[in-house]
């Protein structure tokens, strides 16, 4: 196809792609223009949404589409909005009770707004709060605690602690900055001045990272899929997403320069000159603190702040995610970025070939990022030594409020669990025995007998279990199986992106047995074989392992679901 109205050419692969051939990249205007529009109504999205898309040149559906399918979006907004966290490590502190202590005080349901239109409640998975939850954003405001209610009703103080952090490497890497007070951008001058993109390249493929959003591929591997093409986009994803986990947003936070040079880094070695940093709308301030990096390193002369033919450094551009779990998938990610719904595409073509608008596109993570200066500076082989052979580096462990010493721990991979728990995280405060979530959402459970299992993928896998992003929830004898397992697919019901059958339907059919409060029969096994086998992305696959696991760690309180 030839280039029109100066867009990157593509073949278009699917109905928002063939719109976006036809109109040029308009609905690249919607996800920006639904947010203003949300922002000004509590209405719901029929009433307002098709107008955003025809007032852009595009058909009513374009905007009607993401408005009903990003929460973000769809939850009306009041003049007061808050969001309650409801995800895993807020469901464990209580069982999930504080939500209803929530409707009461503030007089009104989950997802609504009251008749006056005064206060709105929104329901999200996950604030990164994990450490200190109950948690809930009160506009942008955290609020954390078992007296969460009373908090948001103003008969108790507000309280949020930073999250604690502590390095166990003893020379860290991603806490470099954090801990250590190592600056940021050193790195990136010496690059530019002495370094070529093979140079970085080569000191990555020698440290054997690999990405630490979930997925683990080698990172080297995917910027050489993506060639060094011209018009070649990097993303970084800060749509961290996982339950459990807020190593993303501590970077964000706390150290966004080291985020930024990472990102720099990638475009430099990846010879892209156009880089987009996505940031879950649920963190606020990590949003506020990146745009303000960006700006501070524009008027350093660290980036860029429009591309030129010949400019080595890339134009960075910052954008707020709208409430999606799998929006974080980089298919879905890219999707959203083109302002369509948030739903995963067939692969191939991969994003490495034809990704954002037909681009060439890498998708690393933030903490996959955050890597990057140190290894730089330091030398891939020197990296190489952290870690296991497999599996070289480290990675920021997340534990939840149920430890002794919840917090974000740096720790080499191949760290034993068990270390982690005991030592690090000072064992649960109840002293009960605990089943111990890692990896997300949709990762594994570990009884006391796993816990000496090293903290590698291949380790985790083998027992059921997956590395994800290394947030570890922790449950203690107060949670009732049944309970979580509902929890669990509650969580996989509200945030299947709907686009193949096997999740879709899966999801909600398994809510449905899970409801029941009785051991599912073979139709179950059925379902969770479909969805294992021809789910489209990671999310529908995982989701029966995730309950099998469950069902293992809990055993007889949870016969029939280890199918």
């Amino acid at each position: 196809m030839a280039e029109q109205d100066g867009q990157m050419p593509h073949e278009p692969t699917d109905a928002a792609r063939a719109l976006a051939a036809r109109r040029g990249r308009r609905g690249g205007l919607l996800p920006e223009a639904l947010s203003r529009a949300r922002a000004g109504t509590p209405a719901a999205p029929g009433t307002w949404a098709p107008r955003v898309g025809i007032d852009l040149g595009l058909p009513a559906a374009a905007g009607l589409g993401p408005a009903t399918y990003f929460s973000d979006l769809a939850t009306p907004h009041a003049e007061r909005h808050v969001r309650v966290c409801t995800a895993t490590a807020c469901f464990a502190t209580r069982g999930g009770r504080h939500l209803g202590e929530i409707e009461r005080e503030l007089g009104v349901r989950a997802n609504q707004a009251d008749p006056a239109g005064g206060t709105s409640l929104q329901t999200v998975h996950c604030l990164g709060y994990c450490y200190a939850g109950p948690a809930a954003l009160d506009g942008t405001l955290p609020r954390t605690g078992a007296d969460l209610a009373e908090q948001l009703a103003g008969s108790k103080p507000p309280r949020a602690p930073e999250i604690p952090v502590a390095d166990a490497t003893g020379d860290p890497v991603l806490l470099s900055g954090i801990v250590a007070g190592r600056p940021a951008w050193g790195t990136w001058r010496r690059t530019l001045a002495r370094l070529s993109p093979d140079d970085v390249r080569r000191e990555v493929a020698a440290s054997g990272l690999r990405g630490r959003g979930g997925a683990g591929f080698p990172v080297a591997d995917k910027w050489a899929a993506a060639g060094a093409r011209p018009g070649t986009v990097v993303i970084a994803n800060g749509d961290e997403g996982d339950p459990g986990s807020y190593a993303d947003r501590l970077l964000m936070e706390e150290d966004p320069d080291r985020v930024l040079e990472g990102l720099a880094l990638a475009c430099f070695a990846c010879g892209a000159r156009r880089s987009i940093v996505l940031v879950r709308s649920e963190y606020p301030r990590a949003l506020i603190r990146l745009r303000r990096a960006v700006a501070h390193a524009v008027a350093d002369g660290h980036l860029a702040d429009a591309e030129r033919k010949g400019e080595r450094r890339p134009v960075v551009e910052i954008v707020e995610g709208a409430g999606s779990y799998v929006a974080g998938e980089e298919t879905a990610l890219i999707a959203r970025l083109e302002g369509a719904r948030g739903c995963a595409r067939p692969r191939p073509p991969y994003p490495t070939d034809r990704g954002l608008w037909g681009a060439p596109t890498v998708v690393n993570n933030v903490e996959t990022l955050a890597s990057l200066p140190w290894i730089v500076e330091n030398g891939g082989d020197r990296y190489a030594r952290y870690g296991t052979s497999d599996e070289p580096g480290t990675k920021l462990v997340c534990l939840s409020e149920r430890f002794v010493r919840p917090g974000a721990f740096e720790v080499p991979l191949g760290t034993p669990v068990r270390r982690i728990v005991d030592e690090l995280g000072g064992g649960l405060r109840s002293g009960a025995p605990a089943v111990l979530q890692v990896g997300g959402p949709l990762g594994g459970f570990l009884t006391d007998a796993d816990l000496d299992v090293p903290l590698t993928s291949k380790a985790l896998a083998a027992r059921g279990a997956a590395l994800g992003h290394a947030g570890i929830v922790a449950f203690d004898t107060h949670t009732e199986p049944v309970a979580l397992l509902r929890h669990i697919w509650e969580f996989a019901a509200q945030e299947s992106c709907g686009a193949c059958s096997p999740c879709r339907v899966g999801t909600r059919r398994g809510l449905e047995l899970a409801g029941t409060g009785a051991a599912p029969g073979e139709p179950y096994g059925r379902i969770a074989r479909l969805m294992s086998e021809a789910s489209m992305c990671a999310f529908g696959r995982r989701v029966p392992a995730a309950v099998r696991s469950l069902a293992r760690a809990y055993g007889a309180e949870l016969t029939g679901w280890d199918r």
